[in-house]
């Protein structure tokens, strides 16, 4: 098996852990083209379960409707990843959730992908929900490759969050 999690969001998942507990706060996750990779990451750091309240891998638009309190209406008018739809992901899980932080992400991991600059493979929108608001980023890898860009991904997913969990201050609820 190859290492796990990924050499690039170990220390990451492990300050992230230790930040989080330390300050008696918490995490959900929602996410898209990382396919899990955040949640799982942050899983593998001992002592998560004190900080990880759940995480939704919405891949599909179903599965958005089914778990990410998505309606017909966002189906409509979908029109591939954007800072507004993770935002709204990362808003909708960390409420349901009752966590500290919610971060999320969807984007267009590759080969393939579109034409628009938000369906082009190593595109990502990228959210943070927390106490003090929601922030979001984009990111682009240039890159077509997949697993590549689901770690990318992933990465700068908690980055994002532990940039917000600093900027936070520490004690903060839902």
């Amino acid at each position: 098996m190859a290492e796990f999690p990924p050499p690039s969001l170990q220390p990451l998942a492990q300050e992230l852990v230790e930040l989080l507990k330390a300050r008696k706060q918490t995490v959900s996750v929602a996410e898209t083209a990382a396919g899990g990779l955040i949640s799982a990451s942050l899983l593998s750091v001992p002592g998560a379960s004190a900080v990880h309240k759940g995480g939704l891998t919405v891949y599909t638009l179903e599965s958005r409707l089914a778990f990410a309190g998505w309606t017909q209406e966002h189906i409509k008018n979908y029109s591939g990843p954007t800072p507004e739809i993770v935002a709204g992901l990362a808003e909708n899980t960390r409420r349901t959730l009752g966590s500290t932080y919610a971060v999320s992400e969807s984007g267009t991991a590759g080969p393939t992908g579109g034409t628009t600059r938000n369906r082009t493979p190593g595109y990502v929108a990228l959210a943070v929900a927390g106490p003090a608001g929601t922030e979001t980023r984009e990111s682009n890898t240039g890159s077509a490759d997949r697993a590549a860009n689901m770690v990318a991904f992933a990465k700068e997913g908690l980055q994002l969050l532990k940039e917000a969990v600093l900027a936070g201050g520490g004690g903060d609820k839902l």
